[in-house]
């Protein structure tokens, strides 16, 4: 299995954690954008604050963290290649945003912050990310239930649109509204990803058995004990 198909299979089984925007762009076999931006997304100083961000989501503890992991750089692989025009325009905005973030609130640029300042950011940039997700849901739900109540107190008209298109793409299921791409959500899941496909990952934050004797497909684990890669 190479790295591609190992992220893939990663995102299948993390899929309920992942935002609409990741689950979106491998449902798309993570496809390259069309227009694909040619030389390199970010600046530098940009690639290097997508590292230090990936460190802060999983830093170093009893295993190495993600800039041992080397997830910085697939991170910013994977916002070029697959991620479409808005949500690369979404995490450049994003790294910009925290960037003046930090200007405003310390006084000094983020790769010049302390640990502690890093996750204090982060830790309020996540937080209004996840109010932000909730309310855009919340507002979705309602339009898609206040249809369902037009359909149902409107069933003649429904037939009739469905008469009148019969035989053209409109008669297909609908699409689900897309949602906003949000930097932390995105910065969040390829951090997941790119660590626990990344050998370092799978071998020291994982229990690792590189050929298996036989396949278990329920194993009991200790308390404490790492998940199986």
């Amino acid at each position: 299995m190479n790295r591609r198909e190992a992220v893939k299979s990663v995102a299948f089984l993390m899929g309920g954690a992942l935002s609409a925007t990741t689950i979106g762009v491998f449902l798309d076999s993570c496809n390259s954008p069309s227009g694909k931006a040619t030389g390199s997304l970010f600046t530098d100083e940009q690639q290097k604050i997508i590292t230090e961000v990936a460190d802060i989501i999983i830093p170093t503890t009893s295993s190495p963290g993600a800039k041992a992991a080397g997830v910085g750089p697939f991170i910013a692989m994977m916002v070029k290649d697959c991620y479409p025009d808005d949500a690369q325009k979404a995490f450049v905005k994003g790294l910009e945003d925290l960037e003046k973030r930090s200007n405003d609130t310390y006084k000094k640029p983020f790769l010049e912050i302390s640990v502690a300042q890093r996750q204090e950011l982060l830790g309020k940039l996540r937080d209004e990310t996840v109010a932000a997700t909730k309310a855009e849901k919340e507002q979705l739900d309602k339009q898609e239930a206040a249809e369902k109540d037009k359909q149902t107190a409107d069933p003649d008209d429904k037939a009739k649109s469905q008469t009148e298109n019969a035989g053209n793409a409109s008669i297909l299921p609908k699409d689900k509204p897309k949602t906003e791409p949000r930097f932390f959500a995105i910065v969040r899941d390829l951090t997941l990803l790119g660590y626990f496909t990344s050998e370092i990952g799978a071998t020291q934050a994982y229990s690792f058995v590189e050929i298996p004797g036989r396949y278990d497909g329920c194993v009991d684990l200790k308390p404490g004990q790492k998940v199986w890669a």
